[in-house]
């Protein structure tokens, strides 16, 4: 979960929002990260450079508990 933690690190700091809450298994990526469209297809450009996984494959994933899931395989 620390290299996610890492990859989302990046994409929150290079919004122009001021997100900052500790990151759980409940987090919502829309909701609570306020990712749109663009925030997302990096973090799956980012996650499949680094898991090897396309956490969007199968389906959208909402949570940090679906992503996990994914990588884990």
């Amino acid at each position: 979960m620390e290299q996610l933690n890492a990859i989302i690190k990046i994409i929150t700091d290079n919004k122009d929002s001021n997100i900052l809450l500790e990151i759980s298994l409940d987090t919502d990526l829309r909701v609570d990260l306020d990712f749109d469209s663009l925030d997302l297809a990096e973090l799956t450009v980012r996650c499949e450079h680094a898991f090897g996984v396309d956490i969007f494959d199968d389906g959208i994933v909402t949570t940090i508990k679906e992503i996990m899931e994914k990588i884990s395989g």
